[in-house]
């Protein structure tokens, strides 16, 4: 997979969330968007999942540029799967339909096909015994198993994962974190946001470090962690792994 942006900016209200980035992130399976809250990392990843729009600028995903035009967004929407912070899986629905719900009513998949396919998906990944329970019903973990196996459902080009565990406990974090790096071993191409910085280094293959509204350090992901060159980096991952 890669990137290309050229001069993206976008504001909300006062605050520059994100100043003429530009850069080309050269071929990756996984790649990791870390940086202080506010910097701009989850502005940047919303651009890139067509839920926000750039007031200038232009994206290239794998060499073809995006439109920003809401029939080109809306398709490209439908195309990749996207995982947030919060799990977004409707309360009053059991695990099962929350998965099969989107299949049918948005991609069009016949309901036998799409119960086929979420009784796969959940043996796959262990949660067969969860399928006819409402969200509440479940751990934080079991629920962003969930999301993700939503996710991956509609067999995206590509996944994106906004902060998936800030919500979780230390044992669920490395329940749905251990599940993103099975993904990843899998083939699939993966682009996250995260506050974790080990699983940032472990999990990704590329990684840009987003400050102030810029990219302010790009490159291999063993690289940058081990030899940080920015200042504002390099304080960034003091402060971070000190503990």
């Amino acid at each position: 997979m890669r990137l290309e942006l050229s001069g993206i900016s976008k504001t909300f209200g006062a605050h520059r969330a994100l100043r003429e980035v530009s850069l080309a992130v050269p071929e990756f399976q996984s790649l990791a968007i870390i940086g202080p809250s506010g910097g701009g990392k989850t502005t940047l990843l919303r651009i890139i999942a067509g839920l926000e729009t750039p007031e200038a600028g232009l994206l290239c995903i794998d060499g073809q540029p995006m439109s920003f035009s809401q029939e080109f967004l809306l398709a490209h929407r439908r195309s990749i799967g996207t995982v947030f912070q919060a799990y977004n899986l409707f309360p009053h629905l059991t695990a099962r339909e929350n998965v099969v719900l989107p299949l049918v009513k948005v991609h069009g998949v016949p309901a036998s096909a799409a119960h086929e396919i979420v009784d796969t998906l959940f043996e796959r990944f262990q949660l067969s015994g969860h399928a006819d329970q409402r969200p509440a019903e479940l751990s934080g973990g079991q629920q962003q198993r969930v999301a993700i196996v939503r996710a991956i459902a509609i067999k995206p080009r590509f996944l994106i994962f906004d902060e998936p565990t800030s919500a979780l406990d230390p044992e669920m974090t490395a329940e749905v974190l251990d599940f993103i790096a099975d993904l990843r071993g899998e083939g699939r191409d993966l682009i996250i946001v995260t506050h974790n910085m080990g699983f940032a280094r472990q999990v990704s293959d590329h990684c840009l470090f987003i400050a102030e509204g810029r990219v302010l350090e790009s490159g291999c992901s063993a690289e940058l962690f081990s030899r940080p060159r920015h200042p504002l980096l390099v304080k960034f991952l003091a402060k971070v792994l000190r503990y």
